[in-house]
């Protein structure tokens, strides 16, 4: 099979990494693509938002499949331009990524299907939004939750302590347009508390499968603290997969939103990603993606051991039940540890070189998230620059590896947290 993957990430690179392994590859593309994901196959130097030279590519590679990894792309409705010329697609419709994509959409349709999760309002006006956050306070202890509805690149979520903090944010995303069109609508809802957990899935439109919980921390400091970033690791399982509880949000959360997608006209093909929080009064949704994360993708893949080429064609068929038997998972854990440019999630610098990639020690795979090759040297482009990751039997052996192989990478600025993984699983 000739395979492209839309993307250009730390979650494009893990791709490429796993297909390269099917024996179903023919060729890999990659569209943009970074110098990870070089490795596996051809990089294509194109705009994947520039719609119809996307599908003219595929054409011309006669592309047998086309993986799409970032959000963007989904919303921009790509897997329904490929799929119009004739190009199978692993990625929801334009129509079905709208639970990513607008997170107004989704809390309705949480609220739609009777889907448990927190009490929300939307608004498009400061004032209103403003308001509402003071009526707020008097029935709370606390403050509420202030979304951006559009996509924010994973930035777009605030948790306010302090009534000028709320509004601070407020004028951030509605008035200065932080984060352009996404802010015109800002979705603020109940704080909910308790451990947060991430429950991707894999979808023929009919069923979803689950994959082995994961635990993100999104903060930019260890413990917890700083602002919040797009993702500064990862671990998994953060959860028995086995467990009822698991079983539980599969059953009662995934499954029902994969139902209703379907009745709505919406049939959801690809990877449906459900931040789950878990309450006093049971889990909650908390937010959807509509593909793989990023990094949560870093731990998953490592642990997958099938065919990952053969899981995303029987989705694509429509025939994922007959083959959910035969996806297996191995016994282990897996840490991804982000090293990022100093500055991020704000200003940063890019271009700065990267030492020691060819020094990490054997098991230790850095996939590149951030960077460009440029004179035969590995460059630092982007915030979240590598996502270090070791996989092994224990989950502490697998931080212990991790952060031994950090000390052999360097560019200028690098920062990272020291956590990852140290709450361990439940």
């Amino acid at each position: 099979m000739n395979i492209l993957i839309i993307g250009s990430g730390g979650r494009e690179h893990a791709l490429a990494w796993k297909i390269a392994q099917s024996p179903r590859l023919k060729q890999l593309y990659s569209l943009p693509g970074n110098p990870g994901t070089a490795q596996f196959g051809i990089n294509l130097p194109d705009d994947p938002l520039d719609l119809e030279n996307t599908a003219r590519l595929a054409l011309k590679y006669k592309i047998d499949l086309a993986v799409i990894g970032p959000e963007v792309p989904l919303a921009a409705g790509l897997t329904d331009h490929l799929l119009a010329s004739g190009i199978p697609v692993f990625g929801p419709s334009q129509d079905a990524a709208r639970l990513e994509s607008s997170k107004s959409f989704a809390k309705d349709f949480l609220n739609r299907h009777q889907l448990p999760t927190a009490e929300y309002q939307t608004f498009t006006k400061y004032e209103d939004a403003h308001q509402y956050i003071l009526e707020y306070r008097k029935n709370h202890p606390g403050l509420p939750v202030i979304k951006a509805s559009g996509l924010a690149a994973g930035k777009g979520v605030f948790l306010p302590e302090t009534l000028a903090e709320a509004e601070d944010v407020l004028g951030q995303v509605m008035v200065e347009k932080r984060f352009g069109d996404a802010g015109s609508e800002v979705v603020i809802e109940e704080r909910l508390f308790g451990r947060e957990v991430s429950v991707l899935a894999f979808s023929d439109g009919k069923i979803a499968v689950p994959m082995p919980p994961v635990q993100d921390h999104k903060r930019l400091l260890d413990n917890d603290q700083g602002p919040n970033t797009g993702g500064m690791g990862v671990f998994a399982p953060s959860l028995d997969p086995r467990s009822k509880l698991i079983e539980q949000i599969t059953t009662e959360i995934v499954q029902p939103t994969i139902d209703g997608l379907a009745t709505e006209g919406f049939p959801y093909l690809g990877v449906l990603y459900t931040g789950i929080i878990l309450t006093d009064a049971g889990p909650k949704v908390l937010e959807y993606n509509c593909r793989f994360g990023d990094p949560e993708t870093q731990v998953i893949l490592p642990l997958l051991d099938s065919d990952l080429v053969d899981i995303m064609q029987f989705c694509v068929d429509g025939r994922l039940d007959e083959y959910k038997s035969s996806i297996r998972w191995k016994d282990a854990f897996a840490v991804c540890v982000i090293l990022a440019s100093g500055g991020y999630p704000r200003n940063y610098l890019n271009g700065l070189p990267i030492q020691g990639l060819d020094r990490l020690p054997e098991g230790i795979i850095a996939f590149q998230a951030g960077t460009k090759s440029q004179d035969g040297l590995t460059l630092t482009n982007g915030g979240r620059v590598l996502g270090v990751t070791n996989q092994a039997p224990s989950i502490d052996q697998a931080r212990a590896r991790v952060y031994e192989g950090i000390k052999q990478v360097h560019f200028e600025g690098m920062q990272y947290r020291q956590d990852i993984g140290a709450t361990g699983t439940v």
